[in-house]
Protein backbone atom coordinates (compact mmCIF):
# COMPACT_ATOMS: atom_id res chain seq x y z
CA UNK A 1 0.00 0.00 0.00
CA UNK A 2 2.71 2.05 0.60
CA UNK A 3 4.26 1.71 -3.03
CA UNK A 4 1.09 2.31 -3.76
CA UNK A 5 0.42 5.49 -2.25
CA UNK A 6 3.74 6.52 -2.98
CA UNK A 7 3.24 6.15 -6.90
CA UNK A 8 -0.28 7.86 -6.69
CA UNK A 9 1.80 10.71 -5.45
CA UNK A 10 4.54 11.04 -7.28
CA UNK A 11 2.38 10.91 -10.42
CA UNK A 12 -0.25 13.18 -8.76
CA UNK A 13 -3.45 10.67 -9.19
CA UNK A 14 -6.57 11.20 -6.94
CA UNK A 15 -5.08 13.98 -4.98
CA UNK A 16 -3.80 14.00 -1.37
CA UNK A 17 -6.58 12.66 0.32
CA UNK A 18 -6.19 9.64 -1.33
CA UNK A 19 -3.13 9.26 -1.28
CA UNK A 20 -3.29 9.73 2.66
CA UNK A 21 -6.51 7.19 2.83
CA UNK A 22 -4.06 4.29 0.94
CA UNK A 23 -0.94 5.13 3.38
CA UNK A 24 -3.20 4.87 6.47
CA UNK A 25 -4.74 1.34 4.98
CA UNK A 26 -0.70 0.19 4.39
CA UNK A 27 -0.27 1.78 7.98
CA UNK A 28 -2.84 -0.66 9.47
CA UNK A 29 -1.26 -4.05 7.64
CA UNK A 30 2.36 -2.15 8.72
CA UNK A 31 1.15 -1.88 12.80
CA UNK A 32 -0.67 -5.21 12.30
CA UNK A 33 2.98 -7.41 10.95
CA UNK A 34 4.84 -5.49 13.27
CA UNK A 35 2.40 -6.67 16.45
CA UNK A 36 2.76 -10.23 14.91
CA UNK A 37 6.28 -10.06 15.07
CA UNK A 38 5.98 -9.28 18.62
CA UNK A 39 3.76 -12.18 18.78
CA UNK A 40 6.30 -14.51 16.97
CA UNK A 41 8.99 -13.16 19.69
CA UNK A 42 7.34 -13.80 22.64
CA UNK A 43 5.57 -17.05 21.75
CA UNK A 44 8.52 -19.19 19.83
CA UNK A 45 9.63 -22.16 21.58
CA UNK A 46 12.31 -21.96 23.45
CA UNK A 47 15.21 -24.76 23.73
CA UNK A 48 15.85 -26.08 27.78
CA UNK A 49 19.15 -27.20 29.29
CA UNK A 50 18.55 -30.32 28.34
CA UNK A 51 18.02 -29.75 24.62
CA UNK A 52 14.83 -30.38 24.04
CA UNK A 53 12.15 -27.63 23.35
CA UNK A 54 9.60 -26.08 25.75
CA UNK A 55 6.42 -23.97 24.24
CA UNK A 56 5.40 -21.89 27.69
CA UNK A 57 1.32 -20.76 27.15
CA UNK A 58 -0.04 -18.33 24.72
CA UNK A 59 0.65 -14.79 25.47
CA UNK A 60 -0.51 -11.52 24.12
CA UNK A 61 2.66 -9.13 25.44
CA UNK A 62 5.08 -9.57 27.35
CA UNK A 63 8.55 -7.91 28.55
CA UNK A 64 11.45 -9.47 27.60
CA UNK A 65 14.27 -7.38 27.50
CA UNK A 66 17.25 -9.89 27.61
CA UNK A 67 15.73 -11.36 24.76
CA UNK A 68 16.88 -9.55 21.08
CA UNK A 69 14.80 -11.13 19.08
CA UNK A 70 11.77 -9.62 21.42
CA UNK A 71 13.72 -6.06 21.43
CA UNK A 72 13.86 -6.08 17.79
CA UNK A 73 10.08 -6.89 17.29
CA UNK A 74 9.35 -4.63 20.15
CA UNK A 75 11.10 -1.08 18.58
CA UNK A 76 9.64 -2.00 14.96
CA UNK A 77 6.11 -2.38 16.66
CA UNK A 78 6.42 1.09 18.25
CA UNK A 79 7.34 2.61 15.14
CA UNK A 80 4.42 1.41 13.07
CA UNK A 81 2.67 2.85 16.22
CA UNK A 82 4.63 6.23 16.08
CA UNK A 83 4.32 6.18 12.10
CA UNK A 84 0.87 5.75 11.99
CA UNK A 85 0.29 8.75 13.82
CA UNK A 86 1.63 10.60 10.74
CA UNK A 87 -0.72 8.87 8.77
CA UNK A 88 -3.76 9.85 10.53
CA UNK A 89 -2.44 13.72 11.18
CA UNK A 90 -2.02 14.17 7.02
CA UNK A 91 -6.13 13.39 6.78
CA UNK A 92 -6.63 16.57 9.01
CA UNK A 93 -6.44 18.85 5.78
CA UNK A 94 -5.23 22.07 5.02
CA UNK A 95 -2.20 22.83 7.74
CA UNK A 96 0.78 25.75 7.75
CA UNK A 97 4.42 24.50 7.51
CA UNK A 98 4.84 24.52 10.79
CA UNK A 99 1.93 22.08 11.39
CA UNK A 100 3.10 19.64 8.77
CA UNK A 101 6.84 19.58 10.50
CA UNK A 102 4.83 19.36 13.66
CA UNK A 103 2.65 16.42 13.49
CA UNK A 104 3.26 14.47 9.90
CA UNK A 105 7.08 15.08 10.15
CA UNK A 106 7.74 14.61 13.43
CA UNK A 107 6.50 11.00 14.30
CA UNK A 108 8.03 10.36 10.46
CA UNK A 109 11.20 10.62 11.60
CA UNK A 110 10.51 9.17 14.86
CA UNK A 111 8.85 6.37 13.26
CA UNK A 112 12.12 5.78 10.87
CA UNK A 113 14.74 6.17 13.99
CA UNK A 114 12.54 3.57 15.47
CA UNK A 115 12.35 1.14 12.02
CA UNK A 116 16.80 1.55 11.79
CA UNK A 117 17.23 0.52 15.35
CA UNK A 118 15.08 -2.74 14.88
CA UNK A 119 16.60 -3.34 12.16
CA UNK A 120 20.08 -3.34 14.41
CA UNK A 121 18.60 -5.32 16.70
CA UNK A 122 17.29 -7.88 13.91
CA UNK A 123 21.09 -7.82 12.55
CA UNK A 124 22.77 -8.44 15.85
CA UNK A 125 20.32 -11.49 16.74
CA UNK A 126 20.50 -12.94 13.19
CA UNK A 127 24.61 -12.86 12.93
CA UNK A 128 26.09 -11.53 16.74
CA UNK A 129 26.96 -8.16 15.43
CA UNK A 130 25.23 -5.19 14.18
CA UNK A 131 26.83 -5.16 10.24
CA UNK A 132 28.11 -8.19 9.43
CA UNK A 133 28.35 -8.53 5.66
CA UNK A 134 28.46 -12.13 5.77
CA UNK A 135 25.10 -13.04 3.58
CA UNK A 136 24.52 -16.31 4.78
CA UNK A 137 21.25 -17.80 4.96
CA UNK A 138 18.28 -16.57 3.76
CA UNK A 139 17.25 -15.43 7.54
CA UNK A 140 20.33 -12.46 6.93
CA UNK A 141 18.94 -11.61 3.79
CA UNK A 142 15.25 -10.52 4.93
CA UNK A 143 16.61 -8.91 7.78
CA UNK A 144 19.27 -7.05 5.47
CA UNK A 145 16.92 -6.09 2.75
CA UNK A 146 14.14 -4.59 5.59
CA UNK A 147 17.39 -2.96 6.98
CA UNK A 148 17.21 -1.35 3.46
CA UNK A 149 13.90 -0.76 3.50
CA UNK A 150 14.34 1.46 6.88
CA UNK A 151 17.36 3.40 5.31
CA UNK A 152 15.11 4.42 2.22
CA UNK A 153 12.44 5.62 4.68
CA UNK A 154 14.64 7.66 6.53
CA UNK A 155 15.52 9.35 3.43
CA UNK A 156 12.19 9.84 2.14
CA UNK A 157 11.15 10.74 5.17
CA UNK A 158 14.24 13.83 5.58
CA UNK A 159 13.35 14.78 2.21
CA UNK A 160 9.33 15.32 2.98
CA UNK A 161 10.43 18.14 5.64
CA UNK A 162 8.22 21.20 4.80
CA UNK A 163 9.98 24.35 4.37
CA UNK A 164 8.60 27.98 5.57
CA UNK A 165 7.26 28.44 2.49
CA UNK A 166 5.19 25.20 2.28
CA UNK A 167 7.27 22.88 -0.20
CA UNK A 168 8.90 19.79 0.88
CA UNK A 169 12.96 19.32 0.45
CA UNK A 170 12.94 17.03 -2.31
CA UNK A 171 9.04 15.13 -3.79
CA UNK A 172 10.57 13.20 -5.83
CA UNK A 173 13.15 11.95 -3.74
CA UNK A 174 10.35 11.50 -0.48
CA UNK A 175 7.68 9.65 -3.10
CA UNK A 176 10.37 7.16 -4.81
CA UNK A 177 12.22 6.76 -1.36
CA UNK A 178 8.72 5.33 0.01
CA UNK A 179 8.11 3.59 -3.40
CA UNK A 180 12.03 1.43 -2.85
CA UNK A 181 11.65 1.55 0.95
CA UNK A 182 8.01 -0.58 0.64
CA UNK A 183 9.31 -2.34 -2.30
CA UNK A 184 12.04 -3.97 0.39
CA UNK A 185 9.56 -4.46 2.60
CA UNK A 186 7.40 -6.44 0.37
CA UNK A 187 9.99 -8.48 -0.77
CA UNK A 188 11.55 -9.71 2.48
CA UNK A 189 8.18 -10.41 3.30
CA UNK A 190 8.03 -12.63 0.22
CA UNK A 191 10.91 -13.95 1.27
CA UNK A 192 9.82 -15.20 4.22
CA UNK A 193 7.86 -17.54 3.18
CA UNK A 194 11.16 -19.43 1.85
CA UNK A 195 12.74 -19.33 5.29
CA UNK A 196 13.09 -22.82 6.71
CA UNK A 197 12.06 -22.68 10.41
CA UNK A 198 15.09 -23.39 12.67
CA UNK A 199 16.24 -27.21 13.24
CA UNK A 200 15.92 -28.42 16.87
Amino acid sequence: MFAIGALLAQTGTGGPRLVSVVYLIGGLFFSTGGYSSVLLAINAPHRRRDGTWECDRWRWWAREPSNIDYLAAAVLFSGTVVFGINLVDSLIGELTAAQQDRLIWSPDMIGCVLFLVAGVLAMVDISGSWWDLRGEGLGWWIVFVNQVGSVLFMVSAVASFVRADGDMIAVGIANWGTFAGAACFAVAGFMQFYEPPDEG
